[in-house]
């Protein structure tokens, strides 16, 4: 008796998921993992050419604001695209539900019988769903599209977050050059700092391994850095 009410006491409870549709984690995330390498790249190949202190700082500054920028017009654009087509997919299915409601009710039979549902149970869940047009083509954009026309990303919030989250991570490394520091490897710690903390946040929300997360970002970071400071070193001579 007691295990029983349990098990009801425990159906009760809802687990709160997280939210995986908003539009803002894979912008961020991507930003500042952009943002980071980009930066950490271009000083490391400018400081090792042997430039001056100022070339090494115009150069940051450079390509953190033409890195945000860019992200964020990219993630809008993207994004917004993606909304639009939504849209235009969600009018075509609404007419359709106007014009041929008997058709669609079958379809949407169809699908739940694919989903393994037995004939007339099938039937009567698409017909008692399809009784409410807004409940209806809310339905059909779920089954056919994959997609949850309540959850769109927002175009506005995806850009804005790869602005902010890629300024951010190219601020790290270009952050000992502005306040007068005039060595690079003050600013790959930084970054090497930056990028574990990234990763394992990453991987901690996403319920990866931590220490897998941390260190495979900054061995992307270390690698892209030491290409970059090969190349300057190598053609150090020739940048003027």
């Amino acid at each position: 008796m007691i295990s029983a009410i349990a098990a009801r006491r425990s159906a009760e409870i809802h687990h709160d998921h997280r939210d995986v549709a908003g539009g803002w984690l894979r912008p961020a995330v991507f930003g500042a993992m952009d943002g980071l390498l980009t930066n950490v790249a271009l000083i490391s190949g400018v400081a090792a050419a042997n430039q001056s202190h100022h070339v090494v700082v115009l150069t940051g500054v450079a390509g953190l604001l033409a890195g945000s920028m860019s992200m964020a017009v990219g993630e809008w654009t993207s994004v917004r695209s993606q909304s639009q087509l939504v849209a235009a997919e969600i009018a075509i299915e609404r007419a359709e539900l106007d014009h041929r409601p008997e058709a669609e009710e079958a379809e949407l039979a169809g699908i739940f019988r694919a989903r393994g549902l037995p004939r007339d149970l099938a039937a009567r869940v698409a017909h008692e769903l399809s009784k409410d047009p807004e409940v209806a083509w809310r339905v059909h954009v779920r089954e056919e599209l994959g997609v949850d026309p309540d959850e769109l990303p927002n175009p506005l919030l995806a850009g804005g977050s790869s602005f902010g989250s890629f300024a951010v991570g190219a601020f790290i490394p270009l952050a000992p050059y502005l306040f007068g520091a005039s060595v690079l490897w003050l600013a790959l710690v930084l970054a090497a700092v930056a990028l574990l903390a990234l990763g394992a946040g990453v991987a901690r929300f996403t319920g990866k391994p931590i220490v897998t997360g941390a260190l495979l970002l900054l061995a992307l970071g270390a690698g892209t850095a030491a290409i970059t400071y090969g190349v300057g070193t190598a053609f150090g001579t020739t940048v003027s």
